[in-house]
């Protein structure tokens, strides 16, 4: 696992998923399955997740509301709609866990990381580009990940300058969980794995980060 420092916080629970995806790999058919509501899954979300997500995300200052809701909460909405749609392993592998835990993930390329890594609430007047368009979000009071340049991903939306793309090979997975439920991002990570496993990647280490 890549080395990561997770600084105090009173409700995170973090869960941390490394592998290394096959090359070439596409998403076969049960993966993209997973990517409906209805579908068999070993977790099922609910609106209490939904709230202690939102506290999570609030003890930093940060609003989660609006277009600054949760990730996890637009892809909830994306499948209700029938326009959650298969990407690449990677990210339909993090969908799928995070439309049925009801918890956001992150997954960048980890290849794309500047050591040091860490995870810490963002400072007054930040902000990263999050999209190809050049859209920023800004990150005042909000959870994230942080390398060498800054921070680069989150609850809400992840930095361009990490994300994952076809070509990405090896990944990390950030399961932003909240003491609030408990068991449950241990049991999300364990899933993450299982589906890692179940694709035929290499490396994969999956724990809860100790802080």
């Amino acid at each position: 696992m890549l080395q990561l420092i997770v600084e105090e916080h009173p409700a995170l629970e973090l869960g941390l998923v490394a592998a290394e995806l096959p090359k070439d790999a596409a998403s076969p058919e049960w993966l993209v399955a997973l990517l409906d509501l209805e579908a068999d899954a070993p977790l099922e979300r609910d609106e209490s997740c939904r709230a202690a997500v939102r506290d999570l995300l609030r003890h930093g200052g940060y609003k989660p509301t609006g277009r600054g809701k949760p990730a996890s909460e637009y892809l909830l909405r994306a499948a209700g709609e029938g326009k959650l749609s298969s990407i690449n392993p990677a990210v339909d592998v993090c969908n799928a866990v995070s439309l049925h835990s009801g918890m956001p993930i992150s997954v960048v390329d980890a290849e794309r990381l500047a050591a040091p890594l860490r995870v810490a609430l963002a400072p007054p007047d930040s902000s990263y580009v999050f999209n190809a368009s050049g859209q920023e979000i800004r990150l005042d009071g909000l959870l994230c990940l942080f390398d060498a340049e800054g921070p680069c991903a989150n609850a809400v939306k992840d930095s361009q300058r990490t994300k994952t793309d076809g070509a990405s090979r090896r990944t990390l997975s950030l399961i932003w969980g909240t003491k609030e439920l408990p068991g449950r991002c241990a049991e999300a990570v364990e899933w993450y794995r299982a589906l890692l496993e179940r694709l035929g990647c290499a490396g994969i280490e999956a724990e809860l980060a100790r802080r």
